[in-house]
Protein backbone atom coordinates (compact mmCIF):
# COMPACT_ATOMS: atom_id res chain seq x y z
CA UNK A 1 0.00 0.00 0.00
CA UNK A 2 3.10 2.38 0.70
CA UNK A 3 4.08 1.56 -2.35
CA UNK A 4 0.85 2.78 -4.26
CA UNK A 5 0.51 5.96 -2.27
CA UNK A 6 4.31 7.24 -3.10
CA UNK A 7 3.61 7.24 -6.99
CA UNK A 8 -0.18 8.92 -5.97
CA UNK A 9 0.80 12.36 -5.51
CA UNK A 10 2.21 12.70 -8.44
CA UNK A 11 -0.18 10.65 -10.71
CA UNK A 12 -3.10 12.91 -8.82
CA UNK A 13 -1.92 16.31 -9.89
CA UNK A 14 -0.73 15.16 -13.46
CA UNK A 15 2.41 14.33 -15.03
CA UNK A 16 4.78 11.12 -14.81
CA UNK A 17 5.75 10.09 -11.20
CA UNK A 18 9.87 10.18 -11.74
CA UNK A 19 10.03 6.85 -8.94
CA UNK A 20 10.06 3.71 -10.92
CA UNK A 21 10.29 -0.23 -9.43
CA UNK A 22 12.88 -1.03 -11.98
CA UNK A 23 13.54 -4.73 -12.37
CA UNK A 24 16.14 -5.66 -10.10
CA UNK A 25 12.79 -5.53 -7.67
CA UNK A 26 11.05 -7.87 -9.42
CA UNK A 27 10.08 -11.05 -7.30
CA UNK A 28 12.17 -13.61 -9.83
CA UNK A 29 15.21 -11.19 -9.17
CA UNK A 30 14.73 -10.64 -5.14
CA UNK A 31 14.63 -14.60 -4.56
CA UNK A 32 17.92 -14.61 -7.24
CA UNK A 33 15.93 -17.03 -9.45
CA UNK A 34 17.20 -18.26 -12.85
CA UNK A 35 15.02 -18.78 -15.83
CA UNK A 36 14.70 -22.22 -16.90
CA UNK A 37 12.78 -24.07 -19.54
CA UNK A 38 9.07 -23.59 -18.37
CA UNK A 39 7.48 -21.91 -21.38
CA UNK A 40 4.79 -19.54 -20.48
CA UNK A 41 2.19 -18.85 -22.97
CA UNK A 42 -0.98 -16.57 -23.28
CA UNK A 43 -2.75 -14.64 -25.92
CA UNK A 44 0.24 -12.39 -26.62
CA UNK A 45 3.68 -13.59 -27.57
CA UNK A 46 6.53 -12.28 -25.95
CA UNK A 47 7.17 -8.73 -25.97
CA UNK A 48 3.95 -7.83 -27.86
CA UNK A 49 0.96 -5.66 -26.26
CA UNK A 50 -1.00 -6.99 -23.76
CA UNK A 51 -4.77 -7.74 -25.49
CA UNK A 52 -7.00 -4.22 -24.58
CA UNK A 53 -9.27 -6.98 -23.12
CA UNK A 54 -7.22 -7.65 -20.07
CA UNK A 55 -6.53 -3.91 -19.21
CA UNK A 56 -8.26 -1.29 -16.73
CA UNK A 57 -9.93 0.05 -19.83
CA UNK A 58 -11.09 -2.91 -21.53
CA UNK A 59 -13.08 -4.92 -18.96
CA UNK A 60 -9.50 -5.70 -17.07
CA UNK A 61 -10.32 -9.61 -18.06
CA UNK A 62 -7.60 -11.77 -16.36
CA UNK A 63 -5.20 -13.39 -19.64
CA UNK A 64 -5.39 -16.81 -19.97
CA UNK A 65 -2.13 -18.09 -18.68
CA UNK A 66 -0.96 -21.82 -19.28
CA UNK A 67 2.94 -23.02 -19.63
CA UNK A 68 4.60 -26.34 -20.72
CA UNK A 69 7.82 -27.98 -18.68
CA UNK A 70 7.69 -27.22 -15.43
CA UNK A 71 10.25 -29.64 -13.68
CA UNK A 72 9.08 -33.09 -12.83
CA UNK A 73 10.09 -32.33 -9.22
CA UNK A 74 8.13 -29.50 -8.53
CA UNK A 75 5.30 -29.72 -5.99
CA UNK A 76 3.63 -26.51 -6.32
CA UNK A 77 3.97 -23.66 -8.83
CA UNK A 78 2.88 -20.15 -8.24
CA UNK A 79 2.15 -16.88 -10.70
CA UNK A 80 3.44 -13.19 -9.89
CA UNK A 81 2.72 -11.05 -12.36
CA UNK A 82 3.98 -7.40 -11.98
CA UNK A 83 4.48 -4.34 -13.41
CA UNK A 84 8.16 -2.88 -12.88
CA UNK A 85 8.34 0.19 -14.64
CA UNK A 86 5.29 1.67 -12.51
CA UNK A 87 5.27 4.42 -10.60
CA UNK A 88 5.77 2.82 -7.55
CA UNK A 89 9.13 2.39 -5.26
CA UNK A 90 8.19 -1.22 -5.80
CA UNK A 91 6.41 -3.75 -8.93
CA UNK A 92 2.58 -2.52 -8.77
CA UNK A 93 1.31 -6.60 -8.26
CA UNK A 94 -1.38 -7.20 -10.74
CA UNK A 95 -2.01 -11.27 -9.64
CA UNK A 96 -0.46 -13.63 -7.19
CA UNK A 97 -2.28 -17.12 -7.63
CA UNK A 98 0.10 -19.93 -5.11
CA UNK A 99 -0.81 -23.53 -4.50
CA UNK A 100 -0.92 -24.01 -7.77
CA UNK A 101 -1.20 -28.05 -8.22
CA UNK A 102 2.06 -29.09 -10.39
CA UNK A 103 -0.30 -31.07 -12.76
CA UNK A 104 -2.37 -28.35 -13.51
CA UNK A 105 -1.26 -26.68 -16.98
CA UNK A 106 -3.46 -23.06 -16.68
CA UNK A 107 -4.26 -20.51 -14.32
CA UNK A 108 -8.01 -21.08 -15.10
CA UNK A 109 -7.34 -24.84 -14.25
CA UNK A 110 -5.47 -23.97 -10.79
CA UNK A 111 -7.98 -22.05 -9.87
CA UNK A 112 -10.82 -24.39 -10.46
CA UNK A 113 -8.21 -27.08 -8.77
CA UNK A 114 -7.98 -25.23 -5.70
CA UNK A 115 -4.94 -22.88 -6.03
CA UNK A 116 -5.38 -19.46 -3.95
CA UNK A 117 -5.08 -15.94 -5.20
CA UNK A 118 -3.59 -13.50 -3.66
CA UNK A 119 -3.89 -9.99 -2.76
CA UNK A 120 -2.32 -7.47 -5.62
CA UNK A 121 -1.49 -4.21 -4.77
CA UNK A 122 -5.13 -2.98 -5.28
CA UNK A 123 -5.20 -5.11 -1.64
CA UNK A 124 -7.79 -7.20 -3.67
CA UNK A 125 -7.88 -11.29 -4.94
CA UNK A 126 -7.66 -11.51 -8.70
CA UNK A 127 -6.17 -10.14 -11.58
CA UNK A 128 -5.71 -6.27 -12.02
CA UNK A 129 -6.34 -4.47 -15.43
CA UNK A 130 -3.18 -2.60 -16.87
CA UNK A 131 -3.28 0.67 -16.37
CA UNK A 132 -0.28 2.62 -16.89
CA UNK A 133 -0.55 6.31 -16.36
CA UNK A 134 -1.75 8.41 -19.35
CA UNK A 135 1.24 9.67 -21.62
CA UNK A 136 3.34 7.02 -20.04
CA UNK A 137 5.91 4.94 -22.15
CA UNK A 138 4.51 1.34 -22.57
CA UNK A 139 4.72 -0.76 -18.74
CA UNK A 140 6.04 -3.82 -18.98
CA UNK A 141 4.25 -6.43 -17.31
CA UNK A 142 6.16 -9.81 -16.04
CA UNK A 143 4.22 -13.22 -15.79
CA UNK A 144 6.97 -15.00 -13.70
CA UNK A 145 6.01 -18.98 -13.07
CA UNK A 146 8.07 -20.22 -10.23
CA UNK A 147 8.11 -24.03 -9.87
CA UNK A 148 8.94 -25.15 -6.24
CA UNK A 149 9.75 -28.51 -4.29
CA UNK A 150 7.08 -28.33 -2.01
CA UNK A 151 3.84 -25.83 -1.59
CA UNK A 152 3.61 -22.72 0.21
CA UNK A 153 1.68 -22.83 3.94
CA UNK A 154 0.22 -19.81 3.23
CA UNK A 155 -3.31 -18.83 5.17
CA UNK A 156 -5.56 -16.35 4.28
CA UNK A 157 -5.35 -13.86 1.05
CA UNK A 158 -1.62 -12.92 1.18
CA UNK A 159 0.27 -10.65 -0.79
CA UNK A 160 3.36 -10.21 -2.69
CA UNK A 161 5.95 -10.22 0.45
CA UNK A 162 4.54 -13.22 2.79
CA UNK A 163 4.40 -15.07 -0.87
CA UNK A 164 8.09 -14.45 -1.85
CA UNK A 165 9.21 -15.03 1.59
CA UNK A 166 7.42 -18.81 1.63
CA UNK A 167 9.00 -19.26 -1.77
CA UNK A 168 12.48 -18.29 -0.35
CA UNK A 169 14.92 -21.36 -1.08
CA UNK A 170 12.12 -23.19 -2.38
CA UNK A 171 12.65 -22.38 -5.90
CA UNK A 172 13.56 -24.93 -8.60
CA UNK A 173 12.27 -23.62 -12.10
CA UNK A 174 10.95 -20.44 -13.43
CA UNK A 175 9.29 -19.21 -16.80
CA UNK A 176 8.85 -15.97 -17.59
CA UNK A 177 6.50 -14.34 -20.24
CA UNK A 178 6.82 -10.05 -20.92
CA UNK A 179 3.86 -8.72 -22.26
CA UNK A 180 3.96 -4.88 -22.75
CA UNK A 181 0.66 -2.03 -22.77
CA UNK A 182 0.37 1.58 -23.22
CA UNK A 183 -2.87 3.69 -22.82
Amino acid sequence: MRSLLRGMPRLALGGVPVERAGDARLAWRKLGARPSKIEVISDFAGGESIPYAHSADGGGFAPPVSWIGAPQKAQSLALVVEDPDAPTPNPFVHWLVYGIPPQAQSAGAALAGGAQQGRNSMLRPGWTGCAPPRGDHAHRYVFQLFALDRAPQLIGRVGRSALLEAMRGRIIGLGLLIGTYRR
